[in-house]
């Protein structure tokens, strides 16, 4: 075999055991992150449609080197990590892009309204949060809707809803217009 055939994917675990990281020197996203939990989502994507013809992908996340795959169980790695590390191996060998251009254009256009949307929760409303012994986590942005996961004290908090609509939402759409809702993600 050539030194081409033999594209290096270095493999880490991540602090859920039911995913794991598949690092590459290649760019696979100039920019931005598709995240796809379903495989008729990933449809669109030649790279998250290989990896989710693997039996037991529940999710195939991919950014700029790296593509996370998550599993239906953390018991079945050891068979899973060869084939996804050989999807990814032919993926790149065969020159497709991770996703079309289309997709990579809305991928463009949705970073600069997430990297506004992290600006603002990480400026005004983290902190808040944490003088109540919480966090909120960036999940997604999609069609308008900002997903967030509230972590510590806030997960679970009965006002958990109520600062999420009133506080975070509210402030997320009076600076960015394009924010149309805030929703949970637990």
């Amino acid at each position: 075999m050539n030194d081409e055939v033999q594209i290096p994917i270095h493999v880490q675990a991540t602090p859920n055991p039911r995913s794991m990281k598949f690092v590459t020197e290649r760019t696979l996203l100039a920019t931005g992150s598709v995240d796809y939990r379903d495989p008729q989502d990933a449809l669109v994507s030649p790279l998250a449609r290989r990896i989710f013809d693997i039996d037991h992908v529940d999710g195939v996340f991919i950014s700029q080197n790296l593509v996370t795959v998550t599993a239906d169980t953390h018991e079945r790695w050891e068979g899973i990590i060869p084939l996804v590390s050989e999807a990814l191996r032919e993926f790149m060998r065969s020159g497709e892009a991770a996703v079309p251009p289309q997709e990579q254009a809305r991928l463009e256009g949705k970073g600069e309204i997430v990297d506004r949307i992290k600006e603002i929760l990480d400026d005004q409303i983290r902190p808040a949060v944490a003088l109540d012994g919480g966090d909120v986590a960036f999940i997604d942005y999609r069609d308008g809707v900002v997903y967030l996961r509230m972590q510590g004290a806030c997960d679970g908090c009965p006002s958990a809803t109520l600062t999420l609509k009133q506080g975070i939402e509210a402030r997320l759409r009076h600076f960015i217009p394009e924010v149309t809702a805030v929703e949970a993600v637990v």
